[in-house]
Parts: structure tokens; C-alpha cells; sequence
């Protein structure tokens, strides 16, 4: 074991390392290559079974608008005039240039997924070596573990945002300690650029532009920067600003947005003691969430970087690095929880994990790198607050689920609040908070007990690897095949006869995620909706197909006849005679 601390809390001390011959100085930067290459196979791999969307409706407001950037029809959007970004539908705008099925456009979608999600494993093998100073071979397996999570591997499959924030918060940070370490514009454009893409991608990069200016003003008031540095921080963020409103103009009314502007429901949401109380239990969930799905190691990196504020050992980089993750980590999980309380009129989420899975793979990395160097005293600590902060969010959340099912309520669980939740603790009906606390203190015991032997810690390191693979696996069988297996319509649209060319609506009566795949499938015109009659317009309808059902919907009553469809489904296509 190292001697001193632990990775956050010892000095550092540059080491006199031997110049490495030019074959070994090769060897890392070619295992990141392949590495690389190999999760985007992985990635691509899992993605096999989706050819239309399943998390709807982000991915049909992601696509839609990155079709009508490529010049394409639009469609509608689920987002608000005050959220909405075009970042994200940027990204993966090139998949709908030419003449392609939406099938190849989709597919081509999750390759650039896969290509950008997996850029989180040579990023977090530089975080494991520069932020956190392990060795080789900890950094490059630990970056394994961290690229292939779940919560960062598992939206590389589908067309949302999600797939780019894991990665590029590590990017970020690594920009924030190397510009606390070494100041000046270059790397404080650098830093103000990440920033920007945060803004650019998704709303959640409110906070993250938030802390950025903190930082700023921080650094200023410190005299750690001079006002060059502060213009050079701030201007690559107004410019991601500026992009965004230039490509919501260029967009015009090609897509029309359908998503509610958080108002008065959301200051009503916390403007109550009750209201407050529930979105603290969402946040206490959230956070309990990334402690779960990183084997306890978010709680003991916590519990590192907490000391680190106030006792620091490691120098400013570091400390000044930790902090900002602190803040954004409370901060992006207060925010989604108030912001989601605001715009629904459902009741929260039992857990909706998506806004600060993000941040799972650096506190995991940070985690790992106290269990891989802290001498045994200083782990048994950390590892006692890693098990408190589950004891307590478990109870907290049991007693949660508890009091809102004695009123009467059940939170919902969709599939996508935490699926990597859903395949630890098989609990894919309803949440398990207890089986979750278990688990998390069963991995944190073992991992500790394991590290004491030196020649076990790669091992570990490389079952961590395996469970995440694991769980992949069981999320593909239990969750993703299936879901991509009834949101699929058969037969396809082309084999109905449905030109291209022709004017096709929908109908509000096919079930959303059919009516939306079905018109995924027209890649030359907008499909608009209607209720019951058809516009004049029309060329040909998806409607519902439900025989012997007072809904079921006759064309021949409007001059159309049936081109086919599936029963099953409810849902049949009709041209116009």
C-alpha cells in the first residue's frame, strides 16, 4: 500500500521516471487505439437490435431536428421555447444527409454515438494519470471500467444526448485542473469551450455554465487570473450561445415545439414545505443512485474530496477540480429535480437517474484511485462513509415509496429513470431501495478487503469490467429487446407501397410510439397529425385498426382505401382513392 494518505491527500511529489525506449513509449497511446476501437464494436454490438426508436419522445424530437438541419422536413419537438438546444441534433445531423432509408440514418446515428461515448476511455485514462497520478496499468484498466458502466455505455444504442455528457464532463474537468495548474488564456478558452458545449448540448448545462462563472469571478477576486484569462474563459461560452440561437433561426418552423415552459409550476413546487421536501428526496435519490452504480466508489471519492476542501494535501489543482465536481454534482441533481417537478403534472419519478449518470464515471475513477493508493486506515474511513450515505439513502427512499404508496400513489419507474438500477437490484417493476444499499455495501466491503493484496487489485479491477459487460447483457435481454421488439410496426411502411412523394398524416388515434415510428419511416415530408377526419392535403393516413372497437377507423367513409397494416398493432395505412 502507498504510504501517507490517500491519492487526494498526498502530496504531489513530480517523480523521476527513466526515459521509456521508443517501443514502451508507443505501447499506452496504441492500447488507447484499440481500446477505442473495440468499445465502439461493443457499443455497435448492443445497438443491434434497435432499428427505430424506443425512448421516445427525446429521440424524436433529437432526430427530427437534426433531419431539418440537414435541409430535410422537420417535425415536432417535445422541447421548450426556453430548454431547447440543437447541439446534440448537430452532432448526428450528418447520418440524414443523402438519400437513405431511416433505418441507415439511424444506424448511422449510433455509430457516432458510439465513436464520441467511447472517447470517455483514453479521457479516463488521462484523468487516472494526470488528476488522480496512478499508474499505468490502474489508469488504463480503470478507464476500462469506467468506459464501459452502464450509465455510460447504455444511451450510446439510442439518439439522446446522454451519449456525449459522460465524456464530456471528464474532458472538463481535466480542462479545470490543468487551467488551475497551469493558467492562461489558452487554457482558459479551453475550458469556456467545454463549457459552451455543455450549453450547446442540453439545459443541464445551465449549471455547469453557472459554476463556470463562480469559478471565474473566483479565480479573479483570488488574482489567480488576469481580466485576458476571464475574457477567454467567457467568450467561447457566449459564442456556444450565439451557435445555438443561430441554428434555432435557421431552423424557423420546421419544427415546432410541444413541451411546456417551466413557469409558475415550478416555483409552486418548492414554494411549500412539502413541495421542498419531496425534491429533496428526489436529489437524496439521485445521489444515492450514483453511490449504487459505482460499487460505493462515488461515496468514498466523496468522502476524499470533501477532505481535500478542507484540509488540502494535493495542491490547488486538485482541490479547485474536486469542488467544482461537488457543486455540479449537488447542482445538476437539485436542478433536474426541480425542473421536473415543475413541468409535469404526474407525480416524480421513483428515480429519474438520467441527468446525473454523466457524472458517474469520474467520481468512479476518483473512488477507485483512493481504493488503488490510501493506506488501510485512511480506506476504512472512506469506506464508512460510503456505507453510511447508502444505509441512509436506502432507509431514506424505503421510507419514501412507503409513505407515498399509504396515500394512496405509486412513484413511476419508466424504463429509462435507471435501467443499470433495474438489472443490479431486478427490480424492473418497482424500485428496490433496500437490495440496492446491499449491494452497494457488499461491493465496497469486497473491493476493500480485495485491494489489501497487491497482486489481486488488476483482477478486481478486471471483474468490474466483467460485471459491467454483465449488466449490459442483462439490460439488452430484459429491456431492450423487448422494447425494441413492440415499438417496431410490421410491416414497414415501403412494403405497404407508401411512395416517396406522397403526403402522409397520422392519426392521433395510433399509439404514440407506433404513430412516431411510423412516420420515422416517411424521410420526405413532415407527418402532421389530425383526430378524425382527414385534411384535404392527404394523400395517405396512418390510423388506428382496432376491428369490432367503437374507435376503429373507417376511410371509406372519406373516399380512402385500406393499403394494409397490422391488426395487432391497431394501426393501418390508407391512401386516398
Amino acid at each position: 500500500m502507498a504510504s501517507g494518505s490517500d491519492v487526494l491527500e498526498r502530496p504531489a511529489v513530480p517523480a523521476e521516471t527513466p526515459p521509456a525506449a521508443p517501443a514502451r513509449r508507443w505501447l499506452v497511446p496504441a492500447l488507447l487505439v484499440v481500446g477505442w476501437v473495440l468499445s465502439v464494436v461493443w457499443r455497435m454490438w448492443l445497438a443491434r437490435h434497435i432499428v427505430l426508436p424506443i425512448a421516445h419522445t427525446d429521440e424524436d424530437s433529437y432526430l427530427n431536428t437534426a433531419r431539418a438541419l440537414t435541409g430535410g422536413p422537420g417535425g415536432f419537438s417535445s422541447e421548450n421555447d426556453l430548454l431547447r438546444r440543437v447541439g446534440y441534433p448537430m452532432l448526428i445531423s450528418p447520418a440524414f444527409l443523402g438519400d437513405r432509408d431511416f433505418t441507415d440514418s439511424y444506424r448511422l446515428v449510433q455509430l457516432i454515438n458510439a465513436m464520441v461515448n467511447s472517447a470517455l476511455l483514453p479521457l479516463a485514462y488521462l484523468l487516472g494519470r494526470r488528476l488522480l497520478g496512478l499508474r499505468r496499468s490502474y489508469a488504463l484498466l480503470g478507464a476500462v471500467v469506467a468506459a464501459t458502466l452502464p450509465a455510460t455505455a447504455f444511451y450510446s444504442s439510442v439518439a439522446m444526448i446522454d451519449t456525449v455528457m459522460a465524456p464530456l464532463v471528464v474532458a472538463w474537468l481535466l480542462a479545470v485542473h490543468r487551467w488551475i495548474e497551469r493558467p492562461g488564456p489558452l487554457a482558459a478558452a479551453t475550458t469556456g469551450l467545454l463549457v459552451g458545449a455543455f450549453h450547446l448540448l442540453h439545459s443541464r448545462g445551465l449549471v455547469i455554465v453557472a459554476v463556470h462563472a463562480g469559478l471565474v469571478l473566483l479565480l479573479l477576486f483570488r488574482r489567480r487570473i488576469t481580466p485576458v484569462a476571464v475574457l477567454a474563459a467567457l467568450l467561447p461560452v457566449l459564442a456556444m450561445a450565439l451557435v445555438n440561437e443561430a441554428g434555432i433561426h435557421y431552423l424557423g418552423d420546421k419544427v415546432y415545439l410541444l413541451g411546456s415552459t417551466p413557469g409558475g409550476g415550478t416555483v409552486a413546487a418548492v414554494a411549500s414545505g412539502p413541495g421542498v421536501v419531496r425534491v429533496g428526496a428526489a436529489v437524496a435519490t439521485q445521489l444515492w443512485y450514483l453511490v449504487v452504480i459505482t460499487f460505493g466508489m462515488a461515496g468514498v471519492a466523496w468522502a476524499a474530496a470533501v477532505k481535500e476542501l478542507w484540509r488540502p494535501r494535493r495542491g490547488d489543482a486538485t482541490r479547485w477540480t474536486m469542488g467544482v465536481a461537488l457543486v455540479v454534482s449537488v447542482g445538476v441533481a437539485s436542478g433536474a429535480s426541480v425542473i421536473l417537478a415543475g413541468i409535469t403534472e404526474k407525480p416524480l419519478d421513483a428515480i429519474y437517474g438520467r441527468y446525473v449518470q454523466m457524472l458517474a464515471p469520474f467520481w468512479l475513477l476518483v473512488g477507485l484511485g483512493v481504493l488503488l493508493t490510501a493506506e488501510r486506515r485512511v480506506l476504512l474511513r472512506r469506506a464508512a462513509v460510503a456505507v453510511a450515505l447508502l444505509v441512509a439513502g436506502g432507509a431514506l427512499i424505503a421510507v419514501r415509496l412507503a409513505y407515498v404508496a399509504s396515500r394512496g400513489h405509486t412513484l413511476r419507474y419508466g424504463g429509462f429513470g435507471a435501467p443499470d438500477l433495474m438489472a443490479l437490484t431486478g427490480g424492473w417493476r418497482e424500485m428496490r431501495p433496500v437490495v440496492g444499499s446491499l449491494i452497494g455495501i457488499g461491493a465496497v466491503l469486497l473491493l476493500v478487503a480485495v485491494v489489501q493484496v497487491p497482486r489481486l487489485r488488476l483482477p478486481i479491477l478486471g471483474a468490474l469490467v466483467v460485471v459491467n459487460m454483465f449488466t449490459m447483457q442483462v439490460i439488452d435481454q430484459r429491456l431492450v429487446l423487448p422494447m425494441a421488439a413492440s415499438t417496431a410496426p410490421t410491416p414497414r411502411v415501403a412494403d405497404l407501397g407508401v411512395r416517396p412523394g406522397e403526403r402522409v398524416w397520422a392519426s392521433t388515434g395510433v399509439h404514440y410510439i407506433l404513430r412516431f415510428n411510423l412516420s420515422h419511416q416517411v424521410t420526405w415530408t413532415d407527418v402532421r397529425w389530425f383526430r378524425e377526419q382527414p385534411p384535404a392535403a392527404a394523400q395517405v393516413v396512418f390510423t388506428r385498426w382496432a376491428p369490432g372497437q367503437p374507435d376503429d377507423w373507417d376511410g371509406t367513409r372519406y373516399g380512402f382505401v385500406r393499403l394494409g397494416g397490422n391488426a395487432r398493432q391497431h394501426w393501418a395505412a390508407w391512401r386516398r382513392a
